[in-house]
């Protein structure tokens, strides 16, 4: 196994929405709530190392050996929490993540993706109780919470449009277009 040179998180994200990132059989799904998101963004933006990725580079000849899974992109707490089975198709290999799912995982879904998490009081069956959330940030304003530095939140579009003299909401994910 070689040590690979870096990638950007816009090149990681891209191989993501491409499909050339699969997951195998042995990862568990996507666990991260958005207050682990909204801390791995932080993260970034105090330019805090997020650890490295391990990649798996399948041979083309022995991707039938195994199962693949595509990435979560629209994560909706009743209706889309598994990870939908890939299919292998194509004249090349698979590049497989073995460690690093759930950081790539949030940074799609922070950075081109949605969060459908349940609001409280409401019924499960209700399709109003999951209102899809882009993940904002707060141009104008720190966070209140003592653990982050910058204002991460997860915000229907509605909510991202109320902005006052601390809170200016700008879309995370209007940035990588």
């Amino acid at each position: 196994m070689a040590f690979v040179e870096p990638i950007t998180i816009k090149d990681a994200i891209d191989s993501v929405h491409k499909k050339d990132y699969l997951l195998p059989a042995i990862q568990r799904e996507f666990v991260w709530d958005t207050y682990q998101i909204e801390r791995l963004f932080d993260s970034l933006m105090r330019d805090y190392p997020i650890s490295s990725f391990l990649f798996w580079e399948v041979d083309k000849e022995n991707i039938k050996n195994y199962q693949f899974y595509e990435f979560v992109r629209e994560y909706h707490e009743r209706d889309n929490t598994h990870n939908p089975k890939a299919s292998i198709a194509g004249e090349s290999g698979v590049t497989a993540i073995l460690d690093g799912q759930q950081r790539l995982t949030s940074l799609y879904i922070g950075l081109k993706g949605t969060y459908a998490y349940k609001l409280p009081r409401k019924r499960w069956d209700n399709d109003a109780a999951f209102p899809k959330r882009k993940l904002c940030l707060n141009l104008v304003a720190p966070s209140t919470d003592g653990d982050f530095q910058y204002d991460f939140q997860f915000l229907t579009k509605k909510e991202s449009k109320q902005n006052d003299e601390s809170h200016v909401w700008f879309v995370v994910g209007v940035i990588s277009r």
